[in-house]
């Protein structure tokens, strides 16, 4: 029996097979995100795929969750570096046959009804179920709070990791650099965060307990 896997689709009109990134856009549930597999290199092709068929990548609601955290061997981060090289495509999600199996075939904007439907939600509310994404539509009210939120120039910015050169592959040494600036500026910026968090809902001071030599005892 084939393997089913999610994820994967063909374009009707041509038939070249795409990693479906995400199903739904916000705001758009009628297009979808793909990333077409013929114009992958032949490093970046293995890993996505490899990274695929992992039982965590199948139990992700969209492939795109797994492409964001997770880097290509010589430390790009997937997501971002398909973004950057302009490898992603916006296209119709009737125009997108997902293809789980070799002899399967199901129109990825039918599949998502179904999906909405097993969710009990409407095919906009899909992009909702997104790791990081919010959760229900109370949360709207605060989405359209942080617009009026001005940036903080003190914000700390998160290195990105280091690129190799070309024709190079990054060492362990490279990789781990990367990941201890970066846990450095998260820690940095968390700090900076909880500081501004206290300034706006100052914490409970807890009730001054008298010592035995205070109370004179």
């Amino acid at each position: 029996m084939a393997k089913s896997l999610k994820h994967i689709g063909r374009t009707k009109n041509t038939g070249n097979k795409v990693l479906v990134v995400f199903r739904t856009l916000p705001g758009e549930s009628n297009s979808a995100l793909v990333l077409p597999v013929s114009t992958l290199s032949d490093a970046y092709h293995d890993t996505l795929m490899q990274m695929l068929e992992t039982e965590q990548c199948q139990e992700a609601f969209e492939l795109g969750e797994m492409m964001f955290i997770r880097h290509f061997q010589d430390g790009r981060p997937m997501l971002a570096a398909m973004q950057a090289d302009g490898r992603l495509q916006k296209v119709a999600t009737d125009s997108i046959l997902m293809t789980p199996t070799v002899n399967a075939a199901v129109p990825l904007d039918q599949l998502n009804v179904l999906i909405a439907e097993q969710r009990n939600c409407t095919v906009d509310e899909l992009c909702n179920f997104v790791s990081g994404a919010q959760a229900n539509a109370q949360s709207k009210k605060v989405q359209e709070g942080k617009k009026n939120i001005v940036p903080n120039s003190e914000a700390t910015s998160i290195p990105a990791m280091p690129q190799a050169a070309p024709n190079q592959v990054l060492t362990d040494f490279d990789i781990a650099k990367g990941y201890r600036s970066q846990a450095d500026a998260m820690y940095k910026e968390a700090a900076r965060l909880r500081k501004e968090a206290d300034a706006l809902d100052p914490p409970k001071k807890k009730a001054a307990v008298k010592t035995s030599e205070e109370a004179g005892v």
